[in-house]
């Protein structure tokens, strides 16, 4: 069959990524072939395009990493999956799933122990913007940071896609929450929406953000943060590190500072920010035991074999 993809030549601006028609054989062992109604859009699939992302293909590819559609044919069964069991997955469920790249296109080829059954009453778009975000979220704070009750998070950009279902994640182990955003109209939806105490909810301000984070942490009566869940970097990621506890971790899974403005990465301010970006001595990390992780998606194995209730209700508080 023939599919529609949307491929870019040679990273480095998003003007060159362009629609191409092309052939996409049978599913193999093991796979379907699932139509795609709804992608996911990440900063990981803007970075890659730009060239600034360090498990970008070599040469043309196709981005995007999670998708939600329709199984359309399922292949012949393989030996085992990777879950251990064979998949019930069917031609006609609708599904979502990850894939390492290739997910904008109109139809995938994708290993079924990476799909998933799409939620009751879940729409394609809800499915695909799911996976990549709840997994940073989810093995960032769980397997990485391992928040546990009444600890104190500090969660950057707590208004985006990771950060909403972070603060899921955090009320259900009972951890407490310190949350920074970019804007005020931000801040009001977290508060208004989602219940967080006016004191505890922080517009980033790159001169006084030290004095922002300790007014924060006077009015949850805590002399420190247990955990630092941080995509932005830049000038917060130092005053952020700082105020750790003794024991405390510093999670860090992205870099929002070095977006460029435009849809080119021939952008100067980003030289100068590179220049600019903090450093951590690794020796520091001995005086109060602390623990510093950096991962992205594409650095473990996932294993997607869930069932939908997994998922059920994270991305909805």
């Amino acid at each position: 069959m023939t599919r529609d993809v949307w491929r870019i030549r040679r990273p480095g601006s998003l003007d060159r990524l362009k629609k191409q028609r092309e052939e996409l054989p049978p599913p193999a062992a093991g796979e379907a072939r699932v139509r795609v109604d709804a992608i996911g859009l990440n900063f990981a699939d803007i970075f890659a395009c730009l060239g600034l992302y360090s498990a970008t293909p070599k040469g043309p590819f196709i981005p995007g990493l999670e998708f939600a559609g329709v199984i359309e044919e399922v292949g012949p069964p393989a030996h085992e999956r990777a879950g251990g069991s064979p998949s019930d997955l069917r031609a006609g469920e609708p599904v979502f799933g990850l894939t390492r790249f290739g997910a904008y296109a109109t139809a995938v080829n994708a290993p079924l122990h990476l799909l998933a059954r799409v939620p009751p009453g879940w729409t394609a778009a809800q499915a695909a913007a799911l996976p990549v975000q709840g997994l940073t979220a989810l093995y960032g704070l769980i397997e990485l940071a391992r928040v546990g009750r009444d600890e104190l998070v500090l969660l950057h950009s707590a208004a985006g896609g990771v950060g909403l279902l972070a603060l899921a994640i955090l009320r259900s182990v009972g951890a407490r929450v310190v949350a920074t955003v970019g804007r005020e109209d931000k801040r009001r939806f977290l508060i208004d929406q989602r219940g967080l105490s006016p004191d505890l909810v922080i517009v980033r301000d790159r001169r006084r953000f030290g004095g922002q984070l300790d007014r924060a942490l006077a009015a949850a009566t805590a002399d420190g943060f247990d955990v630092v869940f941080d995509a932005v970097g830049g000038p917060f990621l130092e005053p952020s590190f700082s105020r750790l506890r003794a024991r405390g971790r510093l999670v860090v899974y992205g870099g929002a500072d070095f977006m460029p403005a435009g849809g080119s990465a021939l952008d100067p301010r980003l030289l100068v920010r590179y220049l600019r970006r903090p450093r951590i001595d690794p020796l520091s990390l001995f005086v109060k035991c602390l623990t510093l992780c950096a991962r992205t998606l594409s650095t473990f194995n996932v294993l997607f074999a869930v069932d939908e209730d997994q998922f059920k209700g994270s991305g909805g508080d």
